[in-house]
């Protein structure tokens, strides 16, 4: 009996959170970014927000199948950055973060912006080498050209 007891309380303070949980914890964090920074932010249905800070050109935007071209800074809602690239880099939409395949396509061709991911649509749970586990990115970006 006393050992059910021990097993049911650790059981208890191990419960794991789910994917709608940690969503909402993302969301205040980001949220509260937001309020600090004084941003102008939107949002689409999976939670991705994003501040467009300039017109870009032309009318098209890229598609999930998309090749872009991006001027980049990553780094978390403390400031601390993770990752940036000094001129634009290319690379396919689908072989990167779920977040950027969301976010990307609401930019046009030399934007400027902000995108706000939620862990989920990042690296998740486990992480990666340099971001911890849960860990809401923000991303300073020019999308250059994309095709």
């Amino acid at each position: 009996m006393f050992l059910s007891a021990i097993f049911a309380f650790f059981s208890a303070c191990t419960k794991e959170i789910t994917y709608e949980e940690q969503l909402a914890t993302d969301t205040e964090i980001i949220k509260n970014y937001i309020a600090e920074k004084k941003l102008t932010a939107s949002s689409t249905p999976e939670g991705v927000y994003y501040v467009l800070e300039n017109d870009g050109t032309g009318t098209a935007f890229p598609a999930p199948s998309s090749i872009v071209n991006a001027i980049y800074k990553g780094y978390f809602t403390s400031g601390s950055v993770f990752d940036q690239s000094e001129k634009a880099i290319e690379f396919p939409l689908s072989g990167v973060i779920k977040g950027w395949t969301i976010g990307m396509q609401k930019f046009k061709k030399g934007q400027k912006g902000k995108l706000l991911i939620p862990s989920g649509l990042a690296y998740g749970p486990s992480g990666v080498r340099g971001i911890p586990a849960n860990a809401v990115l923000v991303f300073d970006i020019e999308l250059t050209n994309f095709r």
